[in-house]
């Protein structure tokens, strides 16, 4: 049987693992004994993810809020984010070495966002590669200082040891990993959610990892540079043709293409509507952010988000 047609039989609650809980942003840690916000569990075979808090970066989730991943190659290990701070990529090694003898030999960061690169002195200093797309280097060497500092107001103690170390190899479009018994390739798809977003693509196996491309379960973002337009145009002619069976995204459990369609892309055109509609009829900006966004208020971090991104999205929309 070929490994597509065996991880076509594997039924998708047996992915998530026993115990596991459900996302919840009121849930401060799921894994006492670690660093980590949960463990790393195996998704598919070789492929492991330690999910994050659907909630704000915190002092007790350690800013463990987003998904940190690794995919065991036979060949060494390549790491998805280095996480916020030092303790995270040494927590994240150690739970590494309990499942595989295999050195880490590449860090991808999946974007110039502290919780992807604020890790990666821990992994420079053991002489690991740590690679990430051109726009996302240039912009944590523009803006590194203030991500540092922001983690060390909520991180406290938690931030020692954590100093600013950029990727050490960029790419523009493709790279593929040089070693390992399967295919790994890390694409830039073209412009999503922030400077410089990747995924990365296992087409053996038809799972990616999406990074910050892909939402469900808490409400995506729309920061003041997010171009919304270009993210729905990347989305239809590049990442939706991947036509992935696995997704796991930058923030939730591991999916399918389906969900986390429904909860960014559909997301996306539902609120551009909304606030075209509200263009239409004259509507000022203060107005804007009260627009009803009520069919995606059961997400984490929608008291945190929705207002916001309806008014960055009115900015954006208003001299289309």
């Amino acid at each position: 049987m070929s490994l597509r047609l065996k991880l076509l039989c594997i039924p998708i609650f047996m992915t998530f693992g026993t115990n596991l809980l459900f996302a919840n942003e009121q849930i401060a840690d799921q894994y006492p004994g670690s660093d980590l916000y949960s463990s790393p569990y195996e998704v598919i075979p070789n492929v492991f993810s330690a999910i994050g808090a659907t909630a704000p970066p915190t002092f007790e989730n350690t800013g463990h809020n987003n998904n940190l991943s690794f995919i065991i190659t036979g060949d060494g290990v390549v790491v998805i984010n280095s996480g916020a701070a030092f303790v995270l990529a040494k927590a994240m090694h150690e739970e590494i070495k309990k499942v595989t003898d295999q050195p880490v030999k590449l860090i991808i960061n999946e974007n110039a966002q502290g919780h992807a690169m604020l890790g990666n002195n821990y992994w420079a200093q053991l002489g690991v590669p740590i690679l990430a797309h051109s726009q996302a280097a240039h912009e944590f060497e523009e803006r590194g200082y203030n991500i540092l500092e922001r983690m060390k107001s909520y991180n406290l103690e938690k931030s020692k040891d954590t100093i600013l170390q950029g990727p050490t190899e960029t790419f523009e479009d493709k790279y593929v990993v040089p070693f390992g018994n399967f295919p790994i390739e890390v694409l830039y798809l073209g412009p999503a959610h922030s400077t410089g977003d990747i995924s990365v693509w296992l087409p053996e196996q038809k799972l990616v990892v999406a990074g910050d491309i892909a939402f469900h379960e808490r409400m995506l973002p729309i920061f003041s540079d997010t171009n919304t337009a270009d993210w729905l145009q990347t989305w239809k002619t590049k990442f939706e043709k991947l036509n992935a069976l696995f997704v796991i995204p930058g923030h939730g459990h591991p999916t399918n293409m389906q969900q986390v369609k429904r909860y960014t892309y559909d997301y996306l055109m539902y609120l551009r509507n909304k606030i075209s509609i509200h263009l239409e009829n004259g509507g000022e900006l203060k107005d804007a952010y009260y627009i009803d966004q009520t069919p995606y208020n059961k997400l984490d971090t929608f008291d945190e988000l929705a207002t916001k991104n309806a008014g960055r999205v009115f900015q954006e929309m208003e001299f289309e």
